[in-house]
Protein backbone atom coordinates (compact mmCIF):
# COMPACT_ATOMS: atom_id res chain seq x y z
CA UNK A 1 0.00 0.00 0.00
CA UNK A 2 1.04 3.39 -0.93
CA UNK A 3 1.02 7.05 0.51
CA UNK A 4 -1.20 6.65 2.88
CA UNK A 5 -1.22 4.34 6.80
CA UNK A 6 -3.92 2.45 7.68
CA UNK A 7 -6.51 3.96 9.78
CA UNK A 8 -7.48 2.85 13.17
CA UNK A 9 -10.49 1.61 14.12
CA UNK A 10 -11.45 4.11 16.91
CA UNK A 11 -11.53 6.63 14.35
CA UNK A 12 -13.36 4.37 11.61
CA UNK A 13 -15.89 3.67 13.65
CA UNK A 14 -16.69 7.08 14.95
CA UNK A 15 -17.04 8.16 10.96
CA UNK A 16 -19.44 5.07 10.90
CA UNK A 17 -21.62 7.28 13.94
CA UNK A 18 -20.96 10.41 12.24
CA UNK A 19 -22.03 8.94 8.45
CA UNK A 20 -25.63 7.76 10.75
CA UNK A 21 -26.75 10.95 10.68
CA UNK A 22 -25.91 11.76 7.50
CA UNK A 23 -27.79 8.58 5.99
CA UNK A 24 -30.63 9.80 7.88
CA UNK A 25 -30.57 13.40 6.42
CA UNK A 26 -30.20 11.10 2.83
CA UNK A 27 -33.27 8.93 3.70
CA UNK A 28 -35.08 12.20 5.23
CA UNK A 29 -34.54 14.11 1.85
CA UNK A 30 -34.71 10.96 -1.09
CA UNK A 31 -36.83 8.62 0.63
CA UNK A 32 -39.37 10.06 3.36
CA UNK A 33 -40.00 13.57 1.43
CA UNK A 34 -40.95 11.71 -2.05
CA UNK A 35 -42.96 9.12 -0.20
CA UNK A 36 -44.96 11.62 1.16
CA UNK A 37 -45.60 13.17 -1.73
CA UNK A 38 -46.88 10.22 -2.93
CA UNK A 39 -48.92 9.28 -0.55
CA UNK A 40 -50.20 13.04 -0.70
CA UNK A 41 -51.12 12.50 -4.26
CA UNK A 42 -53.34 8.85 -3.17
CA UNK A 43 -50.27 7.09 -4.90
CA UNK A 44 -49.15 3.87 -2.78
CA UNK A 45 -46.10 1.79 -3.22
CA UNK A 46 -45.47 -2.24 -2.06
CA UNK A 47 -43.59 -2.81 0.73
CA UNK A 48 -41.03 -3.92 -1.72
CA UNK A 49 -40.38 -1.49 -3.54
CA UNK A 50 -39.90 0.68 -0.56
CA UNK A 51 -36.97 -1.58 0.62
CA UNK A 52 -35.97 -1.28 -3.24
CA UNK A 53 -35.84 2.68 -2.68
CA UNK A 54 -33.81 2.91 0.23
CA UNK A 55 -31.16 0.23 -0.82
CA UNK A 56 -30.39 1.93 -4.39
CA UNK A 57 -30.89 5.55 -2.53
CA UNK A 58 -27.97 4.61 -0.46
CA UNK A 59 -25.78 2.64 -2.91
CA UNK A 60 -25.77 6.18 -4.86
CA UNK A 61 -24.67 8.28 -2.27
CA UNK A 62 -22.31 6.11 -1.35
CA UNK A 63 -20.73 4.57 -3.97
CA UNK A 64 -21.04 8.15 -5.75
CA UNK A 65 -18.88 8.92 -3.10
CA UNK A 66 -16.35 6.63 -3.09
CA UNK A 67 -15.65 6.75 -6.72
CA UNK A 68 -15.40 10.55 -6.41
CA UNK A 69 -12.77 10.87 -3.93
CA UNK A 70 -12.65 7.70 -2.29
CA UNK A 71 -14.87 9.99 1.02
CA UNK A 72 -18.24 10.65 2.06
CA UNK A 73 -18.47 13.44 4.46
CA UNK A 74 -18.20 12.28 7.67
CA UNK A 75 -14.61 10.13 6.15
CA UNK A 76 -14.10 14.05 5.18
CA UNK A 77 -14.12 14.99 8.50
CA UNK A 78 -12.10 12.18 9.84
CA UNK A 79 -9.49 12.52 7.26
CA UNK A 80 -10.00 9.32 6.03
CA UNK A 81 -9.84 7.86 2.64
CA UNK A 82 -11.31 4.70 0.74
CA UNK A 83 -9.35 2.78 -1.54
CA UNK A 84 -8.65 -0.35 -3.03
CA UNK A 85 -6.16 -2.59 -1.31
CA UNK A 86 -2.82 -1.59 -3.39
CA UNK A 87 -3.56 2.13 -2.96
CA UNK A 88 -5.45 2.73 -6.37
CA UNK A 89 -8.68 4.74 -6.48
CA UNK A 90 -12.03 1.63 -6.18
CA UNK A 91 -13.17 0.25 -9.42
CA UNK A 92 -17.11 0.51 -9.72
CA UNK A 93 -17.82 -3.06 -9.24
CA UNK A 94 -15.67 -2.88 -6.12
CA UNK A 95 -17.37 0.30 -4.66
CA UNK A 96 -20.61 -1.66 -5.46
CA UNK A 97 -19.41 -5.09 -4.18
CA UNK A 98 -18.08 -2.82 -0.85
CA UNK A 99 -21.62 -1.65 -0.28
CA UNK A 100 -23.83 -4.73 -0.88
CA UNK A 101 -21.24 -6.54 1.51
CA UNK A 102 -21.68 -3.92 4.47
CA UNK A 103 -25.95 -4.76 4.44
CA UNK A 104 -25.11 -8.49 5.98
CA UNK A 105 -21.53 -7.50 7.26
CA UNK A 106 -23.53 -4.41 9.60
CA UNK A 107 -26.90 -6.61 10.08
CA UNK A 108 -25.85 -9.49 11.26
CA UNK A 109 -25.56 -8.51 15.04
CA UNK A 110 -22.29 -6.28 13.52
CA UNK A 111 -19.90 -9.12 12.77
CA UNK A 112 -18.52 -7.73 10.06
CA UNK A 113 -17.45 -4.83 12.25
CA UNK A 114 -16.61 -7.39 15.34
CA UNK A 115 -14.43 -8.74 12.43
CA UNK A 116 -11.56 -6.67 12.72
CA UNK A 117 -10.66 -7.35 16.03
CA UNK A 118 -9.34 -10.83 14.86
CA UNK A 119 -8.44 -9.90 11.19
CA UNK A 120 -4.12 -9.15 10.65
CA UNK A 121 -5.23 -5.71 9.22
CA UNK A 122 -7.69 -4.55 11.57
CA UNK A 123 -10.14 -4.39 8.55
CA UNK A 124 -13.78 -4.72 8.00
CA UNK A 125 -14.90 -7.74 6.69
CA UNK A 126 -17.04 -5.71 4.22
CA UNK A 127 -13.48 -4.13 3.28
CA UNK A 128 -11.97 -7.88 3.07
CA UNK A 129 -14.58 -8.96 0.98
CA UNK A 130 -14.27 -6.22 -1.71
CA UNK A 131 -10.76 -5.75 -1.54
CA UNK A 132 -10.51 -2.33 0.51
CA UNK A 133 -9.25 -0.17 3.01
CA UNK A 134 -9.99 2.81 4.94
CA UNK A 135 -6.47 4.87 5.24
CA UNK A 136 -5.85 8.35 6.82
CA UNK A 137 -5.90 11.22 4.45
CA UNK A 138 -2.86 12.37 3.80
CA UNK A 139 -1.38 15.83 4.27
CA UNK A 140 -2.19 18.01 1.37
Amino acid sequence: MTGASLAGIGRRLASMLYEGLVVFAVLLIGFWLPQALLAGMGLGIGPRLLWLHVLLLLMLYFVWFWLHGGQTLPMKTWKLRLASADGTPLRPLQAVLRYLAAWPSILLFGVGILWALVDRDRQFLHDRIAGTRIVNQPAA
